[in-house]
Formats: structure tokens, C-alpha cells, sequence
């Protein structure tokens, strides 16, 4: 049980504690699935590659993945400056 419950068993909606974690952070408009796309974003960013970030993710298809594998711009940036290097 990953998310238990006072009342229940377990926490089938989240939305209630996390909009309170937010307002106690100062972090109007963060959701939940935005900590999934930064997580592979930065997985992906830091040279993890899309097969095993979709399975940390539970994602099956890898099409799922690449959608949350956002790369920042530095690490784009190097690859592409890497080029004169490769001839």
C-alpha cells in the first residue's frame, strides 16, 4: 500500500493532498504528472537511456516515453557541438 489512508484502505485520488503540499510549498499549478515528466527528462538528460526510464516509468511502449523525455537544452547542446569532433 504505497498510499494509505485514514479512512480507507488506501488514497484513490491524490488531487486533495497534493494541492495542499503545493500551497504549503509555494508551488501553485505543480502537478503530479509534472514530477514524471521532469524525472525522465532529467534521467534522459543525464545519458539513462528511453528503455529503462519507460520501465522505471511502467510504461510498455516507448512511443509513452520519448513523450516525457523533454531534453534540456545543455545536454543538446554538447551532443550537437560534439559533431566537428566526430569527423
Amino acid at each position: 500500500m504505497l498510499f494509505p489512508g485514514r479512512t480507507g484502505p488506501h488514497l484513490t485520488d491524490l488531487k486533495g493532498p497534493w494541492a495542499k503540499i503545493c500551497q504549503m510549498a509555494g508551488l501553485p499549478g505543480i502537478r503530479i504528472h509534472d514530477l514524471r515528466h521532469s524525472f525522465a527528462s532529467h534521467l534522459v538528460s543525464s545519458g539513462i537511456s528511453l528503455p529503462i526510464v519507460g520501465k522505471l516509468l511502467g510504461h510498455t511502449q516507448q512511443q509513452t516515453t520519448a513523450r516525457y523525455s523533454h531534453l534540456a537544452d545543455d545536454p543538446q547542446r554538447e551532443a550537437a557541438n560534439r559533431f566537428p569532433v566526430v569527423l
